[in-house]
């Protein structure tokens, strides 16, 4: 169960790599849509373990490891964005969320049957 400075945490490194990834999706990412849909931040606050749901995009998995090659540069906007907020930025780990796409496939198999 995480703590309540570990939820107000990862609700802000939310908003914030959302922020991010929207203004860098034109430029690096090549229009991707990139979602962030959960963060979860370890106790000692070092780690955090971001989710991400990425649309209008052929390979996400290119996308994902793209992402991941831009994690210093990434975390260092997200550093001058809550430099006033957190002492240490945690590092960022990326992990492809898609819980989406599943709900998107279950929804097409009752479809079809029906």
């Amino acid at each position: 169960m995480e703590s309540t400075r570990q939820q107000k945490i990862s609700r802000l490194i939310q908003k914030d790599l959302g922020a991010i990834f929207q203004e860098q999706a034109r430029n690096h990412f090549s229009g991707a849509l990139i979602t962030v849909t959960k963060v979860s931040v370890t106790k000692d606050l070092s780690l955090a373990k971001i989710y991400l749901s990425l649309f209008a995009t052929k390979d996400k998995d290119a996308l994902l490891e793209m992402i991941r090659t831009r994690t210093r540069e990434v975390r260092h906007d997200l550093g001058t964005r809550e430099r006033n907020q957190l002492r240490v930025i945690p590092d960022l780990q990326f992990f492809l969320d898609d819980s989406l796409d599943y709900i998107d496939n279950i929804d097409h198999l009752l479809h079809d049957n029906s």
